[in-house]
């Protein structure tokens, strides 16, 4: 499938420039950093999922950090 964006010159000459120094396409660089970009979105998702579970309990910093170093 094909899709059509417009980007600002800026960005166009900044993907030219990668393009050129790793020797690949504007098509393979924009479609791997879409890929990046949607994984990341997912991992995000997941994250916020999961922050917002009622059932996931809050833990305390100063409580967890002195249980950590206590040596009793």
């Amino acid at each position: 499938m094909q899709i059509t964006a417009r980007v600002p010159d800026g960005l166009v000459e900044a993907l030219d420039a990668a393009a050129t120094q790793l020797r690949r396409s504007r098509a393979a660089i924009v479609r791997q950093a879409l890929e990046r970009y949607l994984e990341d979105f997912d991992d995000l998702a997941v994250a916020v999922e999961r922050l917002r579970d009622p059932a996931d309990p809050v833990l305390d910093w100063d409580d967890v950090r002195r249980e950590l170093l206590d040596t009793d």
